[in-house]
């Protein structure tokens, strides 16, 4: 079959052949459904020559998914996902994302596109159709060894983006499709894509020679890293909303994201404070000047909430490929444990409270401190040991307890929690964060011992005899930790953790393979 990622908009079947049954019986889908493919059809009228659509699979933001099936020259049918990109997508993103499809798709656990149809401003992908399970659905049966086969491919797909200079951006386990029977894999939806400084995918390049020139922002976020006002930020009406003055200050209670400061009020504000000033309203119910003076920063935030990498919650601007890998160390900490999603905030600050109770309260806020943020935490949580934590979850992830409880202490110190950029002249301070001490959260629930309770223990355990739960080996957590280093400096990357004593047999059976291949 012809690949060509940009069909003209003529074509009729392109290697396909019509379906003769494209409309033989009365559809069984929900009104929604049907209405939605009917429009694509109208949307799109070249998709009817080729493609019967049998469901709609998937919907996100910028995108919906459907399950088409086309009959091929031989008289085979086959079945295919055809992504549609919503009408209002912007036209340099659609092709950054067709791109990396193009260059590094199609091996290495990454999706390939078979076609691109588009009709003015509708565009739709077409790429092979990979049937899989949604992880949610199978965690409570999945066993070690089928764990570690998921990372293992996981990484082996960053590895090779990675080295096309893509950085995906939303790895989760929906854009990580899994077939169990057939022990196949494939990473999906590069809509959030972008590139590092030397990326190979001409679309995501940045023009790194201009300081003031901004990066091409991630499609639906707006002034990423920009240097100047968007001309829909310079059109609107100054705000008559005065955050402060600068003989005072403000109380925390009358602090909202949602007020505007003006611009005079900040250059008041400016004016007010002294050069190297450190914070002082740390613990009161206070915002002091220099806190309010400092120039707010933006960064990248595109992905999935509780998959976000500590230096993407803290807004930090250089954000590397080292985000995809927190996020597949967060997928990691999921399967070991039992708990999906594993981390579930409503902000970024709930979120990096949560990262805290496990990752420890002081060394998150050392690790910010190296990439120029100052994280200010009214409480201590203490590191967690990942074994020891895991093993109690998945004893209880039949809903017998919780770790990051949406209330109660982690809400407490979510209020307590500050974000800040380290001036210079201070970033090595010791005592430019400091935390009060508190218990960690408990892991789960107390246990009741009876009867019906003692069976299922007893089940559960014969359980994980079969599936290997309860043989894990420490190289296991061992990876885990570092895949979760809360430093993207010094976190492990997608190559090196291949390299990991958890996959010795699996990388020997790789080389075997690839060896009788050329044979």
């Amino acid at each position: 079959m012809e690949v060509s990622p940009h069909c003209p908009d003529g074509l009729s079947s392109g290697g396909f052949v019509l379906p003769s049954d494209r409309n033989p019986r009365k559809s069984k889908l929900p009104r929604d459904v049907e209405a939605d493919i009917e429009y694509l059809y109208r949307a799109v009228p070249q998709l009817a020559k080729v493609f019967h659509i049998i469901d709609k699979i998937g919907e996100g933001t910028f995108s919906s998914v459907y399950l088409a099936e086309a009959q091929m020259l031989d008289g085979t049918r086959e079945t295919f996902a055809l992504k549609h990109l919503i009408p209002t997508s912007h036209p340099t993103r659609i092709a950054a994302e067709l791109q990396c499809l193009t260059v590094a798709g199609g091996t290495e656990n990454v999706i390939g596109v078979t076609y691109c149809f588009r009709k003015e401003d509708h565009v739709v992908i077409v790429m092979p159709y990979v049937e899989h399970q949604a992880i949610v659905n199978i965690i409570e049966s999945l066993s070690f060894e089928e764990v570690r086969l998921y990372i293992y491919h996981l990484l082996r797909a960053l590895k090779h983006i990675h080295q096309f200079g893509i950085i995906h951006r939303d790895i989760k386990p929906n854009n990580f499709l899994y077939n169990r029977k057939r022990k196949a894999f494939a990473l999906v939806d590069f809509g959030l894509a972008q590139g590092t400084a030397d990326t190979k995918i001409e679309m995501l390049k940045v023009d790194l020679t201009t300081p003031c020139k901004a990066p091409r922002p991630v499609f639906g976020e707006r002034s990423l890293n920009s240097c100047t006002p968007t001309p829909s930020t310079t059109k609107q009406a100054p705000s008559k909303i005065e955050l402060v003055k600068p003989s005072k200050s403000v109380p925390l209670a009358s602090r909202g994201p949602k007020l505007v400061e003006t611009q005079s009020s900040r250059q008041k504000a400016q004016r007010a404070v002294q050069p190297g000033l450190t914070c002082n309203c740390y613990l009161t119910n206070q915002v002091c000047n220099v806190c309010l003076s400092r120039r707010q920063q933006v960064a990248p935030r595109a992905g999935t909430s509780g998959f976000r990498a500590p230096e993407v919650l803290t807004k930090c601007p250089n954000q590397g490929t080292a985000i995809d890998v927190w996020s597949a160390g967060v997928i990691l900490l999921s399967l070991l444990s039992g708990r999906y999603p594993f981390f579930k905030a409503s902000d970024d600050l709930v979120a990096l409270t949560q990262i805290m109770s496990v990752r420890g309260s002081k060394e998150t806020i050392q690790a910010a401190k190296s990439f120029g943020k100052a994280v200010v935490c009214s409480w201590e949580f203490v590191r967690q040991d990942l074994r020891k934590m895991c093993e109690r979850l998945r004893k209880c992830r039949l809903g017998e307890g919780a770790l990051l409880p949406e209330d109660g202490k982690d809400a407490v110190a979510t209020r307590d929690l500050k974000i800040q950029e380290v001036p210079p002249s201070h970033s090595s301070a010791s005592n430019d964060c400091q935390a009060a001490a508190a218990e960690p959260p408990a892991l789960n629930k107390q246990e009741h011992p009876g009867s019906q309770e003692t069976k299922t223990l007893f089940t559960k355990e014969l359980l994980e005899d079969k599936q290997g739960w309860d043989r894990v080996p420490e190289e296991a957590y061992d990876l885990l930790d570092r895949l979760l280093d809360l430093n993207p400096r010094t976190r492990i990357t997608a190559a090196e953790a291949l390299q990991h004593p958890l996959f010795k047999d699996l990388r020997s059976s790789r080389v075997t393979n690839t060896t009788d291949a050329q044979d």
